[in-house]
Parts: C-alpha cells; structure tokens; sequence
C-alpha cells in the first residue's frame, strides 16, 4: 500500500519485519512443543528463546545467494542461537512457518478492523437517534419517492454494517487456523501432537487436514468479506456524495479550516473523502478475484499463490481499515441541513403524497385503474404547470366530489408517512450518553 493511505496499525502488522517476526514466533512456539516431549533439552530450549531474533540485512544477504526467504530466515535465526539453531524448523516445511504465521496476522488484522467498525457503530447511532424524527425525503431511482427521516437512513448504515461484523467474525474463525502437517500434510517428520500444541500456544485451532498449505478458501472468504465490508462503506460515502450535490445540499463531508476544494474555483466544496472511498471501494472488489483464482492450487500445493498474496493480503486489509477510519471522519464530521431537507420535500409542491391520495381514492370506490389514472394525470399537471398537487386535485370534479372537509387535505400530512419510525429504533439499542460510558 503507497505511503498515502497507509494506517499504522496495518503498517505495523504487515511490515516486513512484523512478518519475519511472526514467523519466528511459529518456530519457537514448534520448538516448545519439541521440549515439552523432551525432543528439545531443557537449556537447549531457553537459548533459543533467549537468542533467537531478526537481523532483516543478514536475511536479505542470505536471500540473495540461495533465492528462498524462509531458507534465509531460518539459516539467520540459527546464527543468532548458535549450535542449538539446528532445532530451528525441526520437521517442518515453508509453508507450515508461512501459513501459520499468516493466520495470526489475518486474525490480528481483522481484530483491529473490527474494533474500528465498533467506533463507527457508535457514531452512526448516534447520529441515528439524534436526527431519527427528521423528516427528508427518500429517493428511489434517485428520484424523489415518499418522505423518511435522516435517522432512518443512518438506521440502515448501522444495521448492514452489522451484517458486516457477522461476516467478519466468520471469517476470523475461518482464517484462525494453523497447520504443522509437513511437506504434503502428512506429519511424517513432526507428529499432530506437535501441531495441536503448537497451535494451542499461539492461541489458534488446528486444522483438520491439510496438505502443504492451508486451503485458499478460508483466505478468500476473509478478503470477500472485506469487499462486502467495503461495498457497504462506498453505499455510504456514495449516498453523502449525492446529497452533497449543489442541486440536493442535504448533507456536507467535513471541510477544514485552511482547506481549498479547486485550484481554480475558491468556492468549491468537494466531497473528496467520500470520493476517495468510493475508489478504494473499487480496489477493493478487484482483490477478490485473485483471491479466489488462488483456491485451486495444483494438487497438494503449487506457489501461484503466493505473490498474490504479498500483495493482496497487506493491500486488502489497509484498504478496509483506511476506509473505515475515513468513513467515520465523515460520520462525525457531517454537517446535516434540515432546512433544506425540509425545503427538498416541498420542491415537488406535494406530489410525494401521490400514493396516499391514490388509496384514498380506493377507499372511495375508485378502482385502481380509475384511481391510478386522476392520480397521475393530476401529477404530470402539477409537473408540467409548476402548480400545487392538491390544488390541481381540488379541481378535478371526480376528486372533489369523492372527499369531503378536510379530508383530501388530510392526505398530506407527513407525519403519516413517519408514524412507525418510533416502532423501527425500538428494534435497535439506544446509544449511550457520554455520561453513562
């Protein structure tokens, strides 16, 4: 990932010397499993852990000569240690140490996104709760439909988002496996015993079975959830997009003290954080596809895969944390116009309460045919002439004559429309108060 859009955290995790370190973690866990079946002395052991460490540039100088990183790992950790080096990697082949250790940084990635989604759920609910009785007006087509509330809106954010969390927690235990099997998944050179125990110490389950690699479905449903994860994040910073257009101006991204939005139009605001977003969405999508062509791998493994994965893995999972990280900027730091909103729902001079009329004219005797027909032509008038919708309905002898009172103009009321947003947040909890946390 360029330097651009990097987050510590997944920084720290997929650096290069987090990796080498992660797989030395896998070997010193084998090499207690070894000693604790008395395969490995007792002093030998406590030398290993005491000397054991990275050099990065003894690694790389190795590397250059033999052209096999783990070989060059492990030939430069056995350095370190001296003669007891040579209980490093005991039994073991490449991908044992590589696929093991590539569990525990998928397992500690997806930790640290989902404690970042957790920041955005409060914040999306909260914001939910706070604007859930203000009216706008809801699109479809992206045309103006019947009026909703902001909060209901924000509503649906947080409960996909929720959805999201299910996918990733499947995908946690699905990628939290590891495996000492050997060359082809046999354990020849190194009993179960010392998988399950090796497993155990770095707090991951076993597989089953295996052969030299860990199958590459459990890998590809972590990146697919993560491109759910972020289709969902683009449906957001997309929907602010919109509504920050100059013709809607609903809803603003956050704009900085100090920030310029054109080179060449002082006055532009844009929605570059959603915009950005969006694209990275698109990155994100694209790693799926490599990372379900890295499933069938010739017979018990080939290494197609893995430059794919030194690129996608590390990408990927930025990718999702940027994203995430951004989209709660702009949650937090939204500015939401309800004057406009207001002002958005009266742009059509009624015609958003076309449906309520209809079935009034049903309850009236109408047929639907009939109903449909004086609804509409009605509309396309008000349309057409820039005039009020009920004024043009109060017209229409066929209307008139069917209410009588108040009654026609009681089908414009709004808050029909919103009457059972109270029933939908009751499905929801309500957010704490900064008080009570």
């Amino acid at each position: 990932m360029i330097e651009r859009y990097r987050t510590e955290g997944m920084q720290n995790l997929w650096s290069q010397d987090n990796r080498y370190r992660t797989w030395l973690e896998v070997e010193l866990a084998v090499c207690r499993a070894w000693a604790e079946v008395g395969v490995i002395p007792e002093g030998s052991l406590r030398n290993i852990l005491q000397r054991a460490d990275i050099d990065q540039e003894r690694i790389r100088e190795i590397e250059d000569t033999v052209h096999h990183d783990m070989i060059a790992f492990v030939t430069a950790v056995a350095e370190k240690i001296g003669p007891d080096g040579r209980y490093i990697h005991l039994g073991l082949t490449s991908s044992d140490v590589i696929d093991t250790a590539s569990s525990l940084l998928m397992v500690r990635s997806i930790r640290l996104i989902l404690d970042e989604l957790e920041l955005l759920f409060e914040e999306i609910l909260s914001k939910a709760f706070r604007y859930r009785h203000t009216p706008c007006m809801g699109r479809t087509h992206g045309v103006h439909a019947e009026p909703i509330t902001f909060g209901f809106k924000l509503l649906n954010w947080y409960e996909e988002l929720q959805r999201d969390r299910s996918r990733l927690l499947s995908a946690l235990e699905m990628v939290g496996v590891g495996k000492i099997s050997g060359a082809v998944g046999t354990y020849a050179h190194c009993p179960p015993s010392i998988e399950e125990r090796a497993c155990a110490l770095l707090g991951l389950a076993r597989a089953k079975v295996s052969t030299q690699v860990l199958q590459r479905d459990r890998h590809a449903q972590a990146i697919c959830a993560l491109a759910i994860l972020g289709s969902g994040l683009e449906r957001i910073a997309q929907e602010v997009r919109h509504l920050q257009r100059t013709e809607v101006l609903e809803v603003l991204e956050p704009f900085y003290q100090g920030q310029q939005g054109s080179s060449a139009m002082p006055h532009k605001r844009n929605p570059i954080l959603c915009e950005r977003i969006c694209g990275m969405a698109r990155l994100l999508r694209g790693h799926t596809l490599a990372s379900l062509e890295n499933i069938p791998l010739w017979h018990e493994r080939d290494i197609s895969h893995s430059s794919v994965e030194r690129v996608v893995w590390p990408d990927a999972f930025n990718l999702a944390h940027y994203m995430l990280q951004k989209t709660r900027e702009v949650v937090e730091g939204m500015t939401v116009l309800e004057d406009r909103m207001e002002k958005n729902i009266d742009l059509l001079k009624g015609l958003v309460f076309s449906q309520r009329v209809l079935l009034g004219l049903l309850e009236k005797g109408f047929s639907r045919e009939e109903a449909y027909a004086i609804v509409q032509g009605a509309a396309m008038l008000s349309l057409e002439q820039g005039e009020s919708f009920l004024e043009v309905l109060e017209r229409d002898p066929r209307v008139s004559k069917s209410f009588k009172g108040q009654e026609l103009r009681s089908l414009f009321d709004i808050g029909y429309y919103l009457r059972f947003v109270d029933d939908i947040f009751e499905r929801f909890p309500a957010p704490e108060s900064p008080g009570r946390r």
